[in-house]
């Protein structure tokens, strides 16, 4: 049966590593991420994961590694945060281009220069074309239903696309939290065993992977890896009303909060949403119709459900946590306003 424990954010992602006990970890300790590294260290010591724990040299090759387990067909993880995620920028195409499954949480960190170990979305947004799909947590118990839920989806066969899992520094990974830890049974039955697709241990089907493509195959395999991330939508939807029904607790794209009469809207994503629940809860006392908006899956990004959440109001305020110099707006705000875009009903927005 489930339980009730006070966690961080780090402690919840490793709670759930546990329970799925994947095939591989590897990772290698950066704050604000250290804690799940060390976590995982220690379950490995006593005993409580079987899979092989792997601490490389740097992060790059912490992804490395992660790329060469799945390749060979086993169930991969990793965590990091800001400039590990970084380092491991070129590897992040080649996981996501392979069509490898990989599941990583990503504890998220402003980026140097000038250094800055708080949290902010710089990390995650620089790497929102890598091809990986992007799901952020408001909390902890969001961010273990989230990681739990991101092996189905990564590992979907209309998908098979790598899952990046955001929860905020300091702010969610070191904040505690009273979370409903699931059963560990139940936790293994949602997640299901790995069905490896072409792995290269199969000697039996003999093939090479990440070969150089010229002009006519690197077209159809890119068309295919898009198409991969475009069919993500459907399972996503899929995987949470199961999850809904299996633990109680559902998450869709996106959350909306005191949406029903607003005429004005706040789009703000993870952590910052509660404080802006709270200033709006304020704000309502006064007579002000405004509402909230939190995106929770922001690759793929749900286009067309956000324009008809906001196509009827009369302003709306989108909060980034990173920057895009040199762009028209921040990322957030870029993917709002183009939403809205082809809608006669344009409210102004304000980044």
């Amino acid at each position: 049966m489930s339980t009730q424990k006070i966690l961080n954010g780090n402690q919840t992602i490793a709670e759930a590593v546990r329970q799925i006990d994947p095939d591989v970890l590897a990772a290698y300790p950066i704050t604000p991420s250290t804690a799940i590294v060390e976590t995982i260290a220690k379950f490995k010591a006593d005993g409580l994961i079987s899979g092989e724990f792997v601490c490389p040299e740097s992060e790059h090759s912490a992804m490395s590694v992660c790329i060469g387990a799945a390749s060979a067909g086993g169930r991969v993880m990793t965590a990091t945060a800001s400039q590990g995620l970084a380092l491991m920028w070129e590897m992040l195409y080649i996981a996501a281009g392979l069509r490898l499954p990989i599941v990583a949480a990503i504890v998220n960190r402003s980026l140097s220069a000038p250094i800055n170990i708080h949290g902010d979305h710089s990390d995650t947004m620089g790497a929102r074309d890598t091809g990986w799909i992007q799901i952020y947590s408001e909390g902890c118990q969001e961010a273990y239903d989230n990681f739990i839920q991101a092996f189905r989806i990564a590992e979907h066969l209309d998908v098979r696309t790598p899952v990046l899992v955001g929860l905020d520094g300091f702010i969610i990974s070191h904040s505690m939290e009273v979370i409903q830890v699931e059963d560990d049974a139940k936790v293994k039955k949602f997640v299901g065993d790995y069905k490896p697709v072409y792995p290269l241990l199969d000697t039996d089907r003999k093939m090479t992977v990440g070969p150089i493509d010229f002009t006519d195959y690197y077209f159809e395999h890119k068309r295919n890896q898009i198409e991969g991330i475009e069919n993500a939508p459907l399972v996503i939807e899929a995987v949470g009303k199961e999850f809904g029904k299996a633990f109680g607790r559902e998450y869709g794209f996106f959350e909306e909060y005191r949406m029903d009469d607003a005429e004005t809207c706040l789009v703000v994503m993870s952590s910052a949403a509660g404080t802006c629940k709270d200033a709006i809860d304020e704000l309502r006392t006064e007579g002000k119709k405004i509402g909230l908006l939190k995106p929770r899956v922001f690759r793929p990004f749900p286009h067309q459900k956000i324009a008809e959440a906001l196509k009827k109001m009369k302003a709306v305020a989108v909060l980034d946590r990173s920057s895009s110099p040199g762009a028209f707006g921040a990322p957030l705000f870029t993917e709002i306003r183009s939403a809205l875009y082809d809608h006669e009903e344009r409210p102004p927005i304000v980044n």
